[in-house]
């Protein structure tokens, strides 16, 4: 792959991700302004997941029927304009409908990111390319989310929204076509998900996304709620967890490629465990950035080794792989925003012990679901 291909295809992705970890720290903002409940506010977070999941089911099979350069120019564009309209809203309805929108239409890159990759990069050095890839959208999810502390929330989507206008030029003029020769009939997901393998990295994909996104989405109305703190400190902590992220996928990455992906998976679960049990107990400011540190290292080290072993799947099953993959994520991801913003209503507490005791059952049955060769 050409240098200047992988670069296009990281400004996607850093577009892409800029106010993703960002709105959840803006929830008690957002929810101020417009004169709703943090947890009515906090319905932007499923609203734009579940559209995101479903929509990336079909920009795999997409890319076998046509140009995977068009794709990406026609959908990007859509997404930074909705991310206008989120900027511009005048009630909480209008930013709900511009989310579910940027959901539904910034799904596109990652699939089609991983298809290219799979297709044009050596297996020895897809780790590091993924890697690479991933930190460059947490890296872009740390500046949205230090800037959410000091400027104004519509800024956070009116900056993407311009950016990804000029970076839709971009894809235009500099990426390649990679339109593939139609071989075999544009989507096999019947037959991708008849393989036990590939089934089975997916069922676990879907229950560490839902144990990840019902803690991650909530983090903010936690510290604002049990905590008090304002939107500065909510932000810089929240902040932490895509700061230790940048550095979690470059160096997951190489770790997969090393010493094994499933290795790299085990050890993310375990700080992801370590990490929710220290958040039960109410720890103070201090010992919160070190918590929030090891849990970003947790999710990027599991993130990272699970994308990788998805490039190593057959070719056959590649574009199905890869849209399941952001398919799945945001889905699940959706769906745990959503449960656990039920379960906390109850009690931060509760709904921590829960997610935690889940994620600790998952680190008894990763072997099981991700054993393979060469994993």
């Amino acid at each position: 792959m050409k240098k200047l291909t992988f670069l296009v295809l990281c400004l996607e992705g850093i577009a892409v991700s800029f106010n993703v970890a960002a709105s959840s720290a803006l929830i008690p903002s957002i929810a101020s302004h417009f004169q709703v409940t943090e947890f009515a506010a906090g319905k932007m977070t499923w609203l734009y997941m579940l559209p995101y999941g479903v929509a990336a089911l079909f920009y795999g099979p997409l890319a076998r029927a046509f140009d995977a350069k068009k794709i990406e120019v026609i959908f990007f564009s859509l997404f930074s304009l909705a991310n206008i309209f989120c900027a511009f809203s005048k009630d909480i309805y209008f930013f709900f409908a511009s989310r579910f929108l940027t959901g539904l239409f910034g799904s596109c890159i990652t699939p089609l990111t991983l298809i290219l990759i799979a297709n044009q990069v050596d297996s020895t050095k897809r780790g590091k390319y993924v890697g690479v890839f991933f930190s460059a959208t947490f890296l872009s999810s740390l500046a949205g989310l230090f800037l959410s502390g000091f400027i104004h929330w519509r800024l956070i989507y009116l900056i993407p929204g311009f950016a990804g206008l000029i970076i839709a030029l971009l894809v235009y003029g500099f990426l390649p076509s990679f339109k593939p020769p139609m071989k075999e009939k544009i989507s096999n997901y019947r037959a991708a998900l008849s393989d036990r393998r590939i089934l089975q990295i997916f069922a676990y994909i879907f229950l560490v996304s839902v144990f990840y996104h019902g803690i991650q989405q909530w983090l903010g109305v936690y510290f604002a709620r049990d905590f008090a703190f304002g939107q500065l400190t909510i932000s810089m902590l929240i902040t932490l967890t895509s700061f230790s992220g940048i550095f979690g996928e470059a160096i997951g990455g190489v770790m997969s490629d090393k010493f094994g992906r499933t290795k790299t998976i085990k050890i993310g679960t375990a700080l992801m465990i370590f990490s929710v049990a220290a958040l039960i107990f109410k720890p103070n400011l201090y010992t919160l950035i070190f918590i929030m540190i090891a849990w970003g290292l947790g999710w990027t080290f599991n993130h990272v080794g699970l994308s990788t072993i998805l490039t190593d799947l057959p070719k056959k099953f590649v574009n199905e792989s890869a849209s399941l993959n952001s398919g799945v994520r945001f889905l699940a991801g959706g769906l745990g925003a959503l449960v656990g913003g039920l379960l906390m209503q109850k009690s931060f507490t509760f709904g921590l012990s829960i997610f935690g005791l889940m994620l600790f059952g998952l680190l008894f049955v990763e072997d099981f679901l991700l054993k393979a060769k060469g994993a």
